[in-house]
């Protein structure tokens, strides 16, 4: 049987077992019905499309947060998994036509769900995770990744072609390049070599008329946005080209934890003083989390570009506090530090081809994020509140990540990009809370939303800016009142995740998506259904 006809064959039966379910599935109906006819006109694979029916839909929502299922429990009506851009092309005309909304899914660590939950239906989701080509050419220090590929089948690939290339992007090897890239990518190298977006060079992308755009014929501007902006608001990013950037065949790590007893309040606030100013090629990461119900441990989770003998003396004149030791560090490669950061320490780098989700703390559960940055050093008094805060039960599975800046940071523009959290910064705080009973999730939301309130104190202002890779559907949520715009509302959370930034990006969105297709609960909005919505409420 050809692959026309075993494609066309695949989905009549799919479309003929949904009419046995009467009338509740009648969206499934008229979108199988419209693939039918886009599918017929080329040659494409079978065994994309899944519905509830389908034995495999289930493990295709696996994803990293259960706590997004509960809060958006509306199911996709289908999960479409393209092997062609054609496949791309057709699903996003019929959900066009059909008006279904799409949420595109690479990794499934979008930490509030929206790239495979909805808070309205009906919706599907296209998942790239076969997508997941990538190509390194180590002679121009370039790859082309696509958007379904993980970091760590990214790093893997690049550790095949050279022992001195390397990319900045996240430590957990599971992340899905498409919202990673596309909305900033903080890295163990960022002090060094800046962000995973900084180092985008061009970009494929179906906008919402189906056409593939690359740099060239998508227009500065929409590729100014897509790096850093998210993608998902413009269209569906279906890969990136990338610059490497040179590493040392040897790089050092370690990670040191000192507690309260161990004088750990002191050498936290001394971190803070020094953090953003050591050298480039040094990155302090510093977790704090209750080891038990007594006292806090502070781990410094550290990657130095280079050996030991060279770190060394760096620590013991910008950070003797530590009071670190040759027997604290290990060198290896810089691919294989990436199985250090992951807890992966006696596993092979094969490992990091393993897609399968992990949690914050290596299991699936329920948890909430948030997060903040610091231009100023918290005191110490207000360091021993977040001790009290840690110590509560509610904050028994508590972290917090200071994660520094300084280094490259403070030689790039605000604007360069839409991501705006540059010079002035000296770290950023990712808060987060597990809980393993949903019956829970109320006193750990609370726990945590009650401790942001009490931080606004010791962090940026006006904005209160936060990173938009760790999605916050709280910020901006907290109105009640129905005529405030769908820009109103946006520009809430739009300006602390991308301060002045953020009118430019709608500026693009208003170009690229007037009729807002491509959306979702923290899209960027068009200025046209601004202008709209205000129209009509003056109307009334």
């Amino acid at each position: 049987m050809s692959s026309l006809n075993c494609t066309f064959t695949f989905l009549f039966l799919i479309f003929a077992n949904l009419l046995l379910l009467g009338t509740s599935t009648s969206n499934n109906h008229d979108f199988l019905e419209c693939l039918i006819h886009q599918f017929q006109l080329s040659n494409l694979d079978t065994d994309i499309i899944y519905t509830p029916q389908n034995a495999t839909y289930a493990s295709l929502l696996l994803t990293q947060n259960l706590r997004a299922a509960t809060t958006s429990p509306e199911k996709p009506d289908l999960i479409v998994t393209p092997f062609y851009v054609s496949e791309i092309q057709a699903a996003v005309f019929c959900s066009r036509k059909l008006g279904l909304q799409i949420r595109v899914k690479s990794g499934g660590h979008d930490y509030e769900g929206l790239s495979y939950t909805s808070a309205s239906t009906p919706f599907m989701i296209i998942d790239m995770r076969n997508f997941r080509s990538v190509t390194v050419n180590d002679k121009a220090k370039t790859a082309w990744v696509q958007a379904g590929a993980t970091l760590g089948e990214l790093y893997y690939t690049i550790s095949l072609k050279s022992k001195t290339l390397g990319f900045p992007a996240g430590a957990c090897p599971t992340v899905g390049v498409g919202g990673h890239f596309s909305g900033g990518g903080y890295s163990m190298m960022s002090r060094k070599h800046s962000i995973a977006s900084d180092h985008i060079v061009d970009a494929k992308l179906i906008n919402a008329d189906g056409e593939i755009l690359d740099r060239s014929s998508m227009g500065e501007d929409l590729f100014w946005a897509i790096r850093g902006g998210g993608g998902t608001s413009f269209g569906i990013v279906l890969e990136f080209k990338v610059t490497l950037v040179s590493v040392p065949e040897t790089v050092t790590v370690f990670n040191v934890t000192r507690t309260l007893e161990e004088n750990a309040t002191d050498i936290v606030n001394k971190w803070q003083y020094i953090a953003d100013k050591v050298d480039e090629n040094l990155l302090l990461r510093l977790f704090l989390a209750p080891s038990n119900s007594r006292t806090i441990s502070a781990s410094f989770t550290t990657l130095y570009l280079g050996r030991i003998g060279d770190l060394m003396p760096i620590m013991e004149e910008q950070f003797p506090e530590l009071g670190l030791t040759e027997k604290d560090c290990m060198e290896m490669s810089w691919v294989e530090s990436h199985l250090f950061f992951a807890g992966f320490e006696n596993r092979t780098v094969d490992v990091l081809l393993d897609r399968t989700p992990q949690g914050i703390y290596g299991a699936i559960t329920y948890f909430k994020g948030k997060s903040d940055y610091v231009s100023a050093p918290i005191p110490v008094k207000g360091l021993r509140e977040i001790w009290r805060f840690l110590l509560e039960e509610e904050g028994s599975q508590a972290q917090l990540q200071f994660s520094p800046y300084g280094g490259v940071f403070n030689t790039i523009s605000d604007s360069e990009t839409p991501f705006p959290h540059r010079n002035g910064n000296i770290f950023m705080i990712f808060y987060v809370v597990v809980w393993d009973n949903p019956s829970e999730s109320q006193a750990h939301l609370d726990w945590i939303r009650g401790f942001y309130s009490f931080m606004a104190r010791y962090v940026t202002q006006n904005p209160r800016a936060a990173y938009f890779n760790y999605r916050d559907l709280d910020i901006g949520s907290n109105t009640q009142d129905s005529s405030i715009t769908t820009y109103d509302q946006a520009s809430v959370w739009g300006l602390k995740y991308f301060k002045n930034n953020f009118r430019r990006l709608v500026g693009v969105k208003t170009k690229i998506d007037p009729s807002n297709f491509f959306r979702n609960e923290q899209s960027i909005p068009p200025l046209v259904s601004y202008l709209e919505n205000r129209f009509n409420s003056s109307s009334i």
